[in-house]
């Protein structure tokens, strides 16, 4: 275990301190590739803030769909040749349910603002 600061402090810092400090005195294409690097260390906050609660999540959800127990990649391949080899069906509600919530996760990491996101956040 490290000390504090803990990364995600550290990743938030640097991407305000570009936010506030210095893309305020920046034009053009700099200020644009200011706004990129934002953007991606906010990403990067997102990410080690939700990867291991979304992936144990997902894990659980992959785990009862498919009726086995392993590590989450080697779960994801034996649903993708589950539905390529057609013995879990695409329409399968269970399989429609979890696909959903993958997707959902993943865009509360990387488009956490995407007007249609937001819109089945609040349906859910």
């Amino acid at each position: 275990m490290q000390d504090r600061p803990e990364p995600v402090d550290l990743v938030r810092t640097v991407a305000a301190t570009l936010r506030d400090r210095l893309l305020p005195r920046l034009s053009g294409s700099t200020a644009f590739e200011a706004r990129v690097s934002i953007n991606a260390l906010e990403l990067v906050v997102r990410q080690l803030e939700r990867q291991a609660t979304s992936d144990a999540v997902e894990l659980k959800r992959l785990e009862a769909l498919l009726g086995e127990t392993g590590p989450l990649a080697a779960l994801n391949a034996r649903l993708c040749a589950r539905i390529a080899d057609g013995s879990l069906a695409a329409d399968d509600p269970r399989l429609v349910a979890h696909l959903w919530a993958t997707t959902l996760d993943k865009l509360a990491v990387d488009q956490p603002s995407y007007g249609a996101y937001l819109d089945e956040v609040d349906r859910r």
